[in-house]
């Protein structure tokens, strides 16, 4: 990624990307501690229009059946079908971030998704910065959440606790907001039913006469350094429990259906895709081992319909 610091003059970006890379080791470092088997396996990447990245993948360990924790930081002419979407003509575009998602392989630890990342969009002729569909030239978005598989009501609160605590820190609106666009987000429209039990989800986050880029930026990394403590101490208290291999089916049938949302709704899928991103690097959070199996529903009564049940319709779980 040479080069790129020279790009990021913009003191907020600087920080952010330093930022980025400097969480990516502080995660990927506690999660080969936490597998105690597997390390992740890094590679570099280089974007032919402009930046690249650093991916890291672990597979097959104790803990982590295959997950991912990527960096990148890419640049260059935005191109037409993302002009449409962000509802501007030919201008440049910057975006950095990182994206982890964590496959466990014992069912009854839950699968983690986050995502921290800042855009911008500018005209390299004489650096002006257009005002597009978020309403200006340069954002933050990012956000946490939880899919689990078979539903331990305290690991929910736990990790939701630790969401809204550190939203809490900036503005106690932030949690209430985001954790009810985390749950519409992340919804699989076509099943009538969430991906998980949500967490937070922001984007568009841009200065105002309330918030200065340089206060989200503090918003946003307290965020992405609460993740370890939301996920970890779960991951830890069910990553021996014992399982079945009913259960580990019903585990990689819900898998699909994480797929299925990526594929379909995901708008960072998308934005990878449209822009020639590395499709090692964007499909790294599909899972190793999926099932589909023909008009699957589960018992009656059964703590796999119990889980059914409560995606249907967004939970409180701070005041459950």
């Amino acid at each position: 990624m040479q080069g790129l610091k020279d790009l990021v003059g913009f003191s907020v970006k600087d920080k952010f990307y330093k930022y980025i890379q400097e969480l990516q080791d502080t995660i990927t470092s506690r999660l080969e501690i936490v597998d105690g088997k597997a390390k992740f396996q890094e590679d570099l990447w280089q974007r032919p229009e402009g930046g690249g990245g650093r991916t890291r993948v672990i597979e097959n360990g104790n803990v982590f059946e295959k997950g991912g924790v990527n960096i990148s930081g890419v640049h260059g002419k935005l191109p037409k079908s993302m002009q449409a979407y962000f509802k501007v003509g030919d201008v440049d575009f910057f975006a950095c971030g990182l994206s982890l998602v964590l496959h466990p392989k014992n069912p009854m630890v839950p699968t983690v998704h986050a995502n921290w990342r800042y855009f911008e969009i500018y005209d390299e002729k004489d650096g002006s910065s257009p005002s597009g569909r978020s309403g200006g030239a340069s954002w933050f978005g990012g956000g946490q959440d939880l899919t689990p598989y078979y539903l331990f009501e305290e690991d929910a609160i736990h990790f939701h606790q630790t969401c809204k605590t550190a939203c809490d820190k900036h503005n106690s609106d932030f949690y209430p907001n985001y954790k009810k666009r985390c749950d519409e987000y992340f919804y699989n429209t076509h099943r009538h039913e969430g991906r998980g039990i949500g967490g937070l989800f922001f984007d568009y986050c841009k200065a105002s006469e309330h918030m200065t880029m340089e206060n989200w930026y503090n918003f946003v990394t307290e965020v992405g350094d609460s993740f370890l403590e939301a996920y970890v101490p779960i991951v830890e208290k069910r990553k021996d429990l014992a399982y079945t291999k009913a259960q580990r089916n019903w585990q990689e049938i819900r898998r699909g259906r994480y797929v299925e949302f990526n594929l379909v709704h995901d708008k960072g899928t998308l934005f990878g895709l449209k822009t020639n991103g590395r499709i090692e690097s964007i499909l790294m959070s599909l899972p190793p081992h999926v099932q589909w199996v023909y008009d699957h529903h589960p018992e009656a009564g059964s703590e796999e319909a119990k889980l059914l049940e409560v995606l249907k319709n967004p939970v409180d779980w701070i005041n459950k």
